[in-house]
């Protein structure tokens, strides 16, 4: 099997009788076409038809899930252009059967490769709703209800995170935009608005998200300074603190600080009380990107973890990553929420004024969005407290089975941290051979139906294991362990 598989075109239809000439549409029935949309008059039988054959074909996949590969042998391609007549309903859903097929399959209990859990069953209703709904979190008479929700479920998590009483934040279209926002918010509440020279710092493994970030910023690509990282991956707070006395000397501003809660490889959390004394000290913009760990702050017994992010000033954090709410969900949380309207507030003239704190357009980036919160708000409550802490602690379970496999031979490598990820490669192995021992190594599992990734990480290809999958158990963990042994180069 391919690590990457191909893209497959089916066969095209063959030509429809009376197309539209070009330069123009045929004008169809308004009654046909008003049959595509839900009826305001009553019950719909067709709809409620439409949706339950959806859902069978959806539970159906996902019932089957350990039947097939978590990476699908190719991916297929439908047709993609619209026909001259709308489809029915059989012909839409026989589409629908054809790009599942050719999907990734996250729910396979040897789906261990990405962040990428499989989806909360309440997530997933609360998807749908959310579509049906399709409010607008621009504005809140377009989400009445939903704003109110968003604005109560981020202060919620805000001050359970520690942030204080007033926190909040926003929902955000996935972790790259929370880390924007919070540099662009980070930025105004500064002054360095028209500062071309004020460079963000982070560790060496902070996510390229940043690097995105200073393009967007406008910003040049130094103007994000990374710093060295130690043996266990967490940012060397004497390289930080001497950088922060240079710019300080050079009189070149410092526009935010970034820690990193749970890197992108090795799942390490920088040193926080430390980074966030310094950030104290020269008055700095403390963000914390938690897009993979901040959520096991919810969980009593790993709560020392994350020690130190109650003391930033804003927070990441991507529920999708772990806690099974299905794509995309992340927050941007921060102890002055209001910091978010002075920096993205544009008065909204064409909506009516805002009968709460803010408009969900005035409160981020984004304008017109779903209601994403909807998703996160059931699976929450689908959970529980207990079922929170449950899938933490079986996580990282499940990351010290592994790395206690893998430890019977000191051959390999080990690379994690405190949480849910394990990255691995033979000691001895130099760039190239470490390309072909991952690879190799790599599709030896795949035959076996268990997928991890391959990044590149310090200068050598490693493998990943990431062990969110509730599905997984110990004899998938030990047959991963036995078939990475066996690949391991002799000599």
């Amino acid at each position: 099997m391919a690590s990457a598989p191909s893209a497959q075109r089916l066969p095209q239809p063959a030509s429809l009788a009376g197309v539209a000439e070009p330069g123009g549409f045929d004008v169809l029935d308004n009654f046909d076409v008003l049959n595509n949309f839900a009826a305001p008059t009553g019950l719909d039988p067709q709809l409620e038809r439409f949706l339950h054959q959806a859902s069978s074909l959806l539970c159906r996949w996902l019932g089957e899930a350990e039947a097939c590969p978590p990476l699908p042998a190719l991916s297929v391609l439908p047709d993609v252009e619209p026909e001259q007549q709308g489809l029915p309903p059989q012909r839409l859903l026989s589409d629908l059967q054809l790009v599942m097929e050719g999907a990734f399959n996250p729910n396979h209990p040897g789906a261990l490769a990405h962040l990428d859990p499989p989806p909360l069953a309440a997530s997933i209703a609360a998807d749908l709703i959310c579509a049906g709904l399709n409010n607008n979190l621009l504005a809140e008479e377009l989400s009445p209800s939903l704003t109110r929700l968003e604005r109560s479920l981020c202060s919620w998590l805000a001050q359970g995170l520690g942030l204080g009483a007033e926190a909040g934040g926003v929902a955000a279209s996935g972790g790259s935009l929370s880390n924007l926002m919070a540099l662009v918010t980070a930025r105004r509440s500064r002054g360095l608005g028209c500062r071309a020279d004020a460079v963000v710092l982070c560790s060496a493994d902070a996510h390229v998200s940043f690097d995105k970030a200073m393009a967007v910023m406008g910003l040049p690509a130094d103007a994000l300074q990374r710093l060295p990282v130690d043996d266990q991956g967490e940012l060397q707070v004497a390289a930080l603190a001497e950088r922060l006395n240079q710019l300080t000397a050079a009189g070149i501003p410092v526009l935010a600080v970034v820690a990193t809660a749970g890197t992108t490889v090795r799942g390490a959390i920088d040193p926080l009380p430390a980074i966030a004394a310094l950030c104290r000290r020269h008055n700095l913009w403390l963000h914390v990107d938690g897009a993979i760990g901040a959520v096991f702050a919810l969980a009593p017994t790993q709560r020392q973890l994350l020690r130190g992010l109650e003391l930033a000033d804003s927070i990441t954090v991507n529920p999708q990553k772990l806690l099974g709410i299905t794509k995309t969900s992340s927050l941007l949380l921060l102890a002055d929420p209001q910091q978010l309207q002075l920096a993205f507030a544009t008065g909204l003239p064409y909506m009516e004024p805002s009968w709460g704190a803010a408009h969900g357009g005035e409160s981020g980036l984004q304008g017109s969005r779903p209601a994403e919160i909807l998703k996160l708000w059931l699976g929450l409550r689908q959970l529980g407290l207990a079922g929170i802490a449950a899938l933490v602690e079986g996580a990282i379970e499940r990351r010290r089975q592994l790395a206690t496999l893998l430890a019977t031979d000191d051959r390999l490598q080990l690379l994690g941290g405190p949480l849910h990820l394990l990255a691995f490669r033979p000691r001895e192995l130099d760039a190239e051979a470490c390309v072909a021992w991952s690879s190799s190594t790599r599709q030896a599992l795949l035959a076996e139906q268990l997928m991890l990734s391959r990044p590149w990480y310090h200068g050598r290809h490693h493998l990943k294991a990431v062990l969110g999958n509730p599905h997984t158990q110990t004899s998938h963990l030990e047959r991963l362990a036995r078939i990475v042994l066996e690949n391991l180069p002799h000599g």
